[in-house]
């Protein structure tokens, strides 16, 4: 759904809100206004949780990293001729 969608969405609720209202007023708290008035507010966080989903997903597409492969296949010892073995502090001598 896009943004108009659930901008025509939310209106429509909100006429619906309007329209149970004038007939809770006539005909008063019966069972079936009850009912039209609980399906209402189903129908307004079923609404509110598309829309958080909506939002979610959108969110997580933006945020999902490339995928990156890294090889199995040794790396080349040259690369690391020079380097220091971290925590046995600074190894300076023949590695062979």
């Amino acid at each position: 759904m896009t943004t108009t969608e659930f901008e025509t969405l939310r209106r429509s609720i909100d006429q619906l809100r309007h329209s149970v209202a004038e007939v809770r007023n006539a005909f008063g708290e019966t069972p079936e206004v009850r009912r039209l008035a609980n399906d209402l507010a189903r129908l307004e966080i079923d609404a509110s949780e598309l829309a958080n989903a909506r939002l979610a997903r959108q969110g997580s597409a933006a945020g999902v990293p490339e995928h990156v492969v890294v090889p199995d296949t040794p790396l080349d010892e040259a690369m690391f001729s020079d380097a220091d073995d971290e925590g046995v502090g600074g190894y300076h001598g023949d590695r062979s």
